[in-house]
């Protein structure tokens, strides 16, 4: 299944801006004041998600399609003696 993961970070770092406003106009008792510094974190994550999951993604594409390639290398190269046993055998017999 294909999904957009950046989309789904970019949703998840607004969900945590939203929270980070909400809160800062609420105000929060001096205790709970670290409850800021989990939406900034939360932020700064989905940031970093948004610029990290691209580059991930097409990181696993160019493996697949190297593996994809080095796949059909290696039966080539492998069809290649057993045509050339063919050829032997016939030379045998």
């Amino acid at each position: 299944m294909q999904t957009n993961d950046v989309r789904i970070a970019a949703a998840g770092t607004v969900a945590w801006a939203i929270a980070l406003i909400v809160l800062l106009v609420v105000g929060l008792p001096s205790e709970d004041r670290w409850w800021l510094w989990v939406c900034a974190a939360g932020i700064g994550i989905g940031l970093f998600a948004m610029w990290y999951v691209p580059r991930l993604q097409s990181g696993r594409e160019r493996a697949e399609a190297a593996r994809t390639a080095e796949r059909q290398a290696v039966p080539e190269a492998g069809a290649s003696p057993a045509v050339d046993r063919t050829v032997d055998r016939e030379r045998v017999d």
